[in-house]
């Protein structure tokens, strides 16, 4: 009887070795090379494998660097390895399976269908870039990243993203400070540019007060990065002033999280906030999962867009425009910028970016001075190279009082997608929309802009343009507005623009008394004060 314990344990060794190794022998291993159609090199890019029962594969680096990611949120998935430019490999049972190469946003996508069967297979998947902004002086970079530093050298190359400001320091509890009570686990003191090659960097230094907690218990409030500063930050919001006034000490940048966050308008006339993201963090390259949000004071005069009571992703992009349009109108010189929060959404790095214009070689000084000066435009795929009387958005074109000016706007909108609209926006309204043609060159599709519009008053206008991408959804592309300053006649908001800027903030007054300290509630009060004048001048 003792010996039948030990010979059922050898027949179940026997029965798992065997099992072991039918499975290792279905496997099969698939080969890869990611190449440069014009000059046949291999070159880093993020790959996706997926069966046809639609289940992810990662895959590993022959020599090189694999980086995998895997988020998942509500019924979506990003999963795909970055990979750096050297073979590849994936292990795989034999079937069928869709690869799917991406780099960044200057690449056309390449997907490749291949069945493994009982052989190792090898397969090589070609690129073919349809543009080069570097060579036209625009240079991309991200403003929202939660990747850790040690990854971003691969990734950078990967997505063709020149800058990034990755969020090394953040914090969601109110009285938590970024120094003491950082979330991220990559605590990150090094004050240096880390610079991948001669165009690609990294400012490793930057923080978010994602403030969600308040003595323990969830209250949200909302975010605000911190870019560009010198030394960690050991301070807490809110209230911010004290935090803006270190923040511009260091020579930082502050930069506006999504639109909708409860602190969101406040922060604007309190903490001069220097850049909004236009394209933001809900928006991914997955489909869009934010349709259930779609908050009472959204007010009726936006219009947005929504399918009974959901949001869909073009309302969701038209709130944040039109929240745009009212604080430009309000006097606000805000310039775009562009962030995914890949890193904790299901996005790549750099889906959402902004490109900046720099005269003569790139640098990262430059870089950082082109973008708040608003030298740039925002892009979830189309490419804009436009200009205003010969200057870039950004500027200001003044004029003589009583002498009517006219802009001309000339440049060219170019999208491996089909171009659905480009209009110029003045004022946050439509003034001119361009008729699209169906021109397609080598699977581009572009259009020139040679027009001239009278503006008899101060104000701001911008170019925006739309791409159909796959099953109807939207990418698009905004630039920085240009501003027309006529002397003594500034320019004002709509009345229903200073409306809900005001109730926006005054809800926030309510929800915060008793709950934030008497100086955090007192900025709310101030900007309350700032709306309520500009809508007494509203128009």
């Amino acid at each position: 009887m003792a010996l039948c314990i030990p010979i059922r344990l050898f027949t179940i060794a026997l029965l798992l070795f065997t099992i072991n190794n039918v499975i290792a022998q279905s496997e099969v291993t698939l080969h890869g090379r990611i190449t440069d159609t014009e000059t046949g090199q291999l070159i880093p890019a993020r790959l996706y494998i997926e069966s046809e029962t639609e289940e992810f594969h990662l895959a590993q680096s022959d020599g090189g660097s694999a980086i995998p990611y895997e988020k998942r949120r509500q019924e979506v998935k990003e999963v795909h390895t970055s990979l750096s430019a050297h073979p590849f490999k994936a292990t795989l049972p034999p079937g069928t399976y869709h690869l799917t190469v991406e780099r960044g946003k200057e690449y056309l996508p390449n997907t490749q269908t291949i069945t493994l069967e009982g052989e190792d297979t090898s397969i090589t998947i070609p690129l073919k870039r349809w543009i080069n902004m570097n060579d036209h002086g625009w240079f991309s970079g991200e403003t929202h990243i939660h990747r850790p530093v040690s990854e971003l050298k691969t990734l950078l190359l990967c997505e063709e993203l020149n800058v990034a400001l990755p969020l090394t320091a953040w914090v969601r509890g109110a009285e938590d400070s970024p120094l003491k009570n950082n979330l991220n686990p990559e605590i990150v003191l090094n004050r240096d540019l880390i610079k991948v090659d001669s165009k690609h960097v990294i400012w490793p230094l930057n923080t978010e007060y994602e403030v969600t907690e308040v003595e323990g218990e969830r209250h949200p409030i909302g975010a605000l990065f911190v870019l560009n500063h010198k030394k960690p930050l050991d301070l807490t919001a809110p209230p911010v002033g004290p935090v803006v006034e270190e923040a511009r000490r260091q020579g930082a940048i502050l930069d506006l999280d999504k639109h909708n966050w409860p602190w969101s308008i406040m922060l604007i006339p309190t903490a001069g906030v220097d850049l909004f993201q236009l394209t933001n963090n809900h928006i991914w390259r997955t489909d869009f999962v934010f349709s259930n949000f779609f908050p009472d004071y959204v007010p009726d005069y936006m219009n947005i867009e929504h399918v009974d009571g959901l949001i869909t992703e073009r309302g969701w992009i038209d709130f944040g425009f039109q929240t745009y349009y009212a604080l430009l109108n309000c006097g606000f010189d805000i310039m775009p910028s562009g962030g995914t929060a890949s890193g904790v959404h299901p996005v790549p790095l750099g889906f959402g970016r902004v490109y900046v214009k720099l005269d003569g070689e790139f640098s990262y000084d430059a870089w950082m001075d082109g973008l708040e000066q608003g030298h740039s435009f925002v892009t979830t795929g189309p490419m804009v190279e436009v200009t205003f009387n010969d200057q870039l958005p950004g500027e200001t074109i003044s004029t003589s009082k009583g002498h009517p000016t006219k802009i001309h706007i000339r440049g060219l909108v170019q999208s491996p997608d089909p171009i659905e609209s480009i209009e110029i926006i003045q004022n946050g309204t439509v003034v001119h929309s361009l008729l699209i043609g169906n021109a397609n060159a080598n699977g581009v599709y572009s259009q020139e802009i040679d027009i001239t519009l009278p503006v008899d008053s101060s104000s701001w206008l911008a170019l925006r343009s739309f791409a159909r991408w796959q099953d109807d959804r939207p990418r698009f592309a905004h630039t920085a507005p240009i501003f027309v300053d006529y002397p003594n006649q500034p320019l004002r908001p709509g009345k229903p623009e200073a409306e809900y800027l005001l109730k926006r903030v005054e809800d926030e007054i309510a929800r915060h008394e008793g709950l934030l300290s008497p100086d955090a509630v007192e900025e709310f009060r101030s900007a309350a004060r700032v709306y309520r004048d500009l809508l007494e001048g509203a128009r």
